[in-house]
């Protein structure tokens, strides 16, 4: 059945404290708690002197150095512990450290709970705690005897943390980490437009679904991606906030497997195309964060969710199709599809004219090519907007690296038969021809940002396991605070 509806049903918000199912904090005292100092590779000289002489023997016995993520346990005369100390590396003095330096040491401290006695100002204090509930996260899923999340060592959140703020994010990252690293045999597009629903329905949001093929007249780019598959494909339309509020739109990259279409990928292309969504994901997460904050915007999140397969109806190199704005395009390639379900979903976008519009999309390999997988590349059309989520991306260790929207290269998306081809010509500057395919379905004084991120740790550090990674999330939520709610 193909449905188009409107669905509001307004909940009470509930923000979990264990959005992982497991406890990250305690409500114990910090007198109930074992001291755990943070200490900079600078400072352990001061610090050390001021400790007692077993203490001192005993870090020097284990050479501990203040290394980053370096931990060692002080123990009592009878051999429990007594205390911890947590290495900090090189940064200056512990008020520099983000939210990685705590992110591994819920695995590496004994059971009970933990207190922060270095003095922290309020964002080191904050991103202290935010570190602690990230290092927290396991998905366990599709364990048969799922493990613990740590030793089972918990933390007194720090005073001068802005805990509100952190269990706002702790969710909504979590939320993104699970829909990531969901099989795509469980996160299709019709479970991703029941999530967003449900997201929706937790903060009275509207949402709105238009599903197979009534796509095909407004949104006909979604619907030739999507129409190959089992599960259908759908545009997910969520609503939120006050009409007179400033507008915001995000669009997600909703892809929820990509073979590569008739252009298949080959075996180890697809290995970890279940994480081809992680745009979705994070603009779900960072509306989340948004709705739970309660800031003033009118909120629109766009989610084309769509599976790109290989069947008899699937959509072929060489077809022409005509997208929501009007732009027909000849597909040089059916593995290029995150472009053309955005396309749709950009100038649907774009319709409401809003005061600024963020794509989010694991749009290209080229971006990582170029930049690896932990720097996204940012693209933008107003120079004081990017700066200003790059500022908010290295402070916050959330980091996007600026890319040029260089328009010498338009020519090479140039098609003989249709108003434009969907890849290039040239094997040159991928992410840069992507970020120029987009922007054609935005006005051209649209405040637009394009975000082409990876979603995904490749390696296992301190906090990070092998596994989802949402991006630009929390740099994003700080420029939207920022520019909409000031002084918050």
């Amino acid at each position: 059945m193909r449905r188009k509806q409107w669905l509001r049903d307004p909940l009470s918000c509930r923000i979990d404290l264990v959005p992982m199912g497991f406890r990250m904090f305690t409500d114990k005292t910090a007198s109930d708690a074992q001291p755990l100092w943070l200490i900079t590779e600078g400072e352990l000289a001061t610090w050390q002197a001021a400790q007692d002489a077993a203490t001192r023997a005993w870090l020097a016995a284990l050479r501990f150095r203040a290394e980053r993520h370096q931990v060692v346990v002080i123990p009592d005369a009878a051999g429990k512990p007594r205390g911890a100390v947590l290495g900090l590396g090189g940064l200056a003095m512990a008020g520099e450290l983000d939210l990685w330096n705590l992110a591994g040491a819920p695995d590496r401290l004994p059971a009970g709970a933990w207190r922060i006695e270095t003095p922290l100002m309020r964002e080191p204090a904050t991103a202290a705690a935010l570190g602690w509930a990230t290092g927290c996260y396991r998905f366990e899923r599709y364990r048969s005897a799922p493990k613990t999340a740590s030793g089972g060592a918990l933390l007194v959140p720090p005073a001068e943390a802005d805990m509100d703020y952190v269990r706002n994010a702790a969710g909504a990252l979590t939320m993104a980490r699970d829909f990531i690293n969901t099989a795509a045999a469980d996160m299709n597009p019709a479970v991703l437009a029941r999530e967003a629903t449900a997201l929706a329905r937790e903060h009275g949001a509207e949402a709105m679904i238009v599903e197979g093929d009534e796509l095909a007249r407004d949104y006909p780019a979604i619907h030739a991606v999507g129409r190959a598959a089992a599960h259908a494909p759908r545009l997910i339309d969520l609503r939120w906030g006050e009409t007179a509020q400033p507008k915001l739109t995000l669009v997600g990259k909703g892809v929820c497997f990509d073979s590569g279409g008739l252009d298949l990928k080959p075996a180890a292309g697809m290995l970890l195309m279940k994480k081809d969504m992680g745009g979705a994901a994070c603009a779900l997460a960072l509306a989340r964060m948004i709705m739970q904050a309660r800031l003033p915007v009118r909120l629109r999140v766009l989610i084309p969710a769509v599976e790109n397969a290989v069947s008899g109806d699937a959509y072929r190199p060489g077809d022409v199709l005509r997208t929501r704005r009007g732009i027909t395009v000849e597909v040089g390639n059916t593995d290029a599809e995150g472009r053309l379900v955005l396309c749709d979903g950009l100038a649907a976008a774009a319709d409401d004219a809003p005061d600024l519009i963020v794509d989010l999309a694991t749009l290209t390999g080229a971006a990582r090519v170029a930049l690896g997988p932990e720097l996204p590349a940012l693209y933008g059309t107003r120079e004081d907007t990017v700066a200003a989520l790059l500022r908010h991306g290295y402070r916050l260790a959330d980091p996007l690296w600026h890319m040029p929207l260089w328009s010498g290269y338009d020519e090479d998306l140039a098609s003989k038969v249709a108003d434009v081809n969907n890849v290039s010509s040239s094997t040159f500057a991928g992410s840069i021809i992507g970020a120029l395919f987009l922007r054609r379905f935005v006005a051209p004084t649209q405040d637009w940002l394009h975000v082409d991120l990876y979603a995904w740790n490749g390696k296992e550090r301190p906090g990070r396991a092998v596994g989802a990674e949402p991006q630009a999330v929390r740099a994003l939520y700080a420029l939207v605070a920022e520019r909409y709610a000031p002084g918050r």
